[in-house]
């Protein structure tokens, strides 16, 4: 079985709130830097420059921001195949990023508050200690309108693995030793690294 996946339209949308949410934040912020400087008494001038600056900045992120988002969500899409999950991705380099099943301890259902509007979610995908991106997740899945049924559907891939007709099947554990050994003799070369 292969199921393919698109995420949804509305994660353009929520996107476009994210990027009203920085710019709210930023014209805040630029607001209040406005009164500190008219409290101090500085040349009517400088404040006019300084808004210029903010808003020509303002201007250039929406102008790159919008075209990369869009082009970002068209080349995402996500597979969900009998032993894993692809998450194909990118804009000028396309990559597939591919999930064993075997691999994955669970999975996070995750719906800001732009995700409730929208009627959206986001699935985040644990695996055993090898995620190497700074959120800790090995893949995400955003804009998912059928979320519930998806969770359900990959938790129970997940559950259908590790028990076969009622037992707990035993995992073939020798690669697993293999890479234990390896990393504990690079784990040894690091010490020996850092106490000469």
């Amino acid at each position: 079985m292969h199921k393919i996946i698109e995420p949804s339209k509305k994660l353009f949308i929520k996107q476009i709130f994210v990027l009203l949410t920085f710019t709210l934040i930023i014209l805040i912020a630029a607001y209040l830097i406005d009164l500190v400087v008219s409290v101090v008494g500085e040349d009517f001038s400088v404040i006019t420059v300084f808004w210029y600056v903010i808003l020509i900045l303002l201007a250039l992120l929406w102008v790159i921001a919008i075209p990369l988002t869009k082009m970002w969500i068209s080349n995402l899409r996500y597979g969900i195949r009998v032993d894993r999950i692809s998450i194909n991705k990118g804009i000028w380099t396309k990559i597939e990023q591919n999930i064993p099943f075997r691999s994955v301890t669970d999975f996070q259902l995750h719906r800001s508050i732009y995700d409730r509007i929208l009627g959206i979610a986001t699935i985040k995908i644990q695996t055993a200690g090898q995620s190497q991106s700074a959120s800790g997740y090995e893949g995400i899945l955003s804009g998912l309108t059928n979320f519930e049924e998806l969770h359900l559907e990959l938790r129970e891939k997940i559950k259908s693995l590790f028990t076969k007709g009622g037992t707990v099947t035993t995992p073939d554990t020798t690669h697993n030793d293999q890479m234990l050994l390896l990393m504990l003799e690079e784990l040894k070369q690091i010490r020996k690294n850092t106490d000469k």
